[in-house]
């Protein structure tokens, strides 16, 4: 068996992660609440993007991201902090519960019919303590894996949470149309979010309440304490060369994924099916979510591997040079010449590009930052690069003509990622990247 090990490292290592009873309860929770995370986003989406008397326009489909996706970027700070400070294991078990509780003022707002403020509102919240729940997650991986397999475990958990998150989506837009569609067909579907998100809280309870640290218990302090906390965390993230360098690329990565997701709901709504054929474009945006989905799980199966053989900068670098030739070439070539196929498979090389960038970024922060400090630093982590996302979404509404057929920004994208991976093979030959 030791020979078998040492000829597959990688499957070694996932062995040996899959066999930490405390990492399997953690992945359950990740798994249940981020399908939940799907559901809910399904539901939203169908409801003010892909309803035929709600027709997008650039500050519909900026709006509606912005909702999804920032309210981290407002709390983040604050709970990053807190996450050194509480026992992470019971923030995972009251914050699944809060989260049901918020999806239930969402499905009255949503039987109104009124994609509103006091809708956008709720959304926030719910999302809000979600970006809470990961960055909980992400700062709890060293305690229930081994420093050796933690980009093992970093590959399996966050992509198969990402992964769920599709699942979710994909099976909220079957839950609705089966429900008979329409805003009655969304309330369904928020419905089984909130099963999912109860069924993350009680399988929380299954941990020790210490289990997942923080290492050091610190007294809750003030919101001056708070806001000093924030300043170090900044502070610890800069000092340290390697995790500084890293977050460079993943911003990188998450605006230009923020490029392919605006244009791809642009693109099967404007360029692929006529305005009126609302269920064809949101079936065709689903598989696009697929494709960036399936080359995330891709990326996630080979990083480990890849990253034993060759180092994490290479890799990086590999990865985001076929990003910006492969995924935005065809991403470009379908804003010339519409085609799901292309878009599609675009998706997929992007996706592949990001979450294999994402897994060397957890793995470096997880490596150079104390455990003390680790819950703030993804907290700011996942602020930075949701800022980043949400201004390449918000960015492609504005700029790109409502066809999607947004040629030059793919282009520009292409060679933004190129760019960057140069710059991070450089800097990780120097001595200070390795400090």
């Amino acid at each position: 068996m030791a020979v078998q090990d040492s000829s597959n490292p990688g499957r070694g290592a996932l062995r040996s992660v899959l066999a930490s009873h405390n990492f399997r309860r953690l992945y359950s929770i990740r798994l249940a609440g981020q399908f939940g995370d799907g559901l809910l986003q399904s539901a939203l989406a169908t409801f003010v993007l892909f309803s035929p008397e709600r027709e997008p326009d650039a500050v519909r489909v900026a709006a509606a991201f912005a909702i999804l996706l920032l309210p981290y970027s407002f709390i983040g700070p604050f709970a990053g902090v807190l996450l050194d400070r509480w026992q992470r294991r019971n923030v995972l078990v009251r914050a699944n519960l809060l989260k049901s509780l918020f999806t239930v003022p969402i499905i009255v707002v949503v039987g109104a019919g009124q994609a509103d403020f006091i809708l956008g509102l709720f959304v926030l919240i719910v999302l809000g303590v979600s970006r809470f729940i990961l960055a909980g997650l992400s700062a709890s991986m060293p305690h229930v894996v081994n420093g050796r397999e933690l980009i093992t475990g970093n590959a399996l958990a966050p992509t198969s949470g990402t992964i769920a998150v599709g699942v979710g989506g994909i099976i909220g837009v079957g839950i609705r149309a089966f429900a008979g569609g329409g805003d009655a067909g969304s309330q369904v579907v928020l419905v089984a979010a909130i099963v999912s998100f109860v069924v993350a809280s009680f399988l929380a309870t299954r941990l020790a309440a210490h289990a997942l640290g923080p290492d050091h218990g610190v007294p809750v302090d003030t919101f001056a304490s708070v806001a000093r906390g924030l300043v170090l965390g900044a502070r610890t993230l800069r000092d340290k060369v390697p995790a500084r360098n890293i977050m460079v690329t993943i911003i990188v990565n998450r605006f230009v994924f923020g490029v392919l997701t605006a244009g791809a709901l642009l693109l099967v709504r404007g360029s692929l099916h006529p305005p009126t054929d609302v269920d064809a474009a949101l079936g065709d945006f689903v598989l696009a979510t697929a494709g960036a989905a399936v080359g995330a799980f891709f990326g996630a199966v080979v990083t480990p591997t890849m990253t034993r053989r060759i180092g994490i900068g290479p890799w990086v670098g590999i990865v985001m040079v076929q990003g910006g030739v492969v995924g935005f070439g065809l991403l470009t070539a379908t804003a010339i010449n519409p085609q799901l196929v292309t878009l599609v498979a675009g998706a997929a090389s992007i996706g592949l590009a990001g979450q294999s960038v994402k897994v060397c970024a957890d793995t470096v922060l997880q490596r150079s930052i104390p455990d003390d400090q680790l819950g703030r630093v993804f907290a700011l982590f996942d602020m930075i690069v949701n800022i980043a996302l949400v201004t390449g979404i918000t960015v492609t509404a504005f700029a790109s003509p409502i066809s999607g057929q947004f040629t030059g920004g793919y282009l520009i994208c292409g060679a933004l990622l190129v760019l960057a991976a140069w710059w991070y093979r450089r800097s990780t030959r120097s001595p200070a990247q390795r400090s």
